[in-house]
């Protein structure tokens, strides 16, 4: 009596092994937080020479830029620094986005190794 309009002919699972497995939502995590990240560094940068002639611009807090390299956006903090050529004489960023990425590549990497082999 009722007819289905649509009717895949073959079935696909991408999506749902992707999003679907742990390893799949890291990636799509980690590909989002570098997005919002280089982003932010964009923004931020756009913002600080709107600033020079608006006082009342709100700038990023440094403590974001930081907060969005730690939850896994060190890659994307990296290439914004590099793109918009901002934060590039801090310090603390020219130093503490290289150290986070490191750590968070040395973390997962030592445990790989204790878990593999050690344990």
């Amino acid at each position: 009596m009722f007819r289905s309009v649509y009717l895949p002919e073959e079935r696909n699972d991408f999506i749902w092994a992707v999003a679907g497995s742990p390893w799949g939502l890291l990636a799509i995590w980690l590909v989002l937080i570098n997005l919002v990240t280089f982003f932010a560094f964009g923004i931020d940068k756009w913002k600080a020479k709107r600033k020079e002639t608006r006082e009342a611009t709100r700038r990023v807090p440094e403590k974001t830029l930081f907060l969005l390299s730690a939850l896994g956006g060190s890659i994307g903090a990296l290439l914004g620094m590099k793109a918009w050529h901002h934060k590039t004489l801090h310090r603390t960023f020219r130093f503490g986005i290289p150290a986070i990425l490191a750590l968070q590549v040395a973390i997962p990497l030592g445990l790989w190794v204790w878990w593999n082999s050690i344990r």
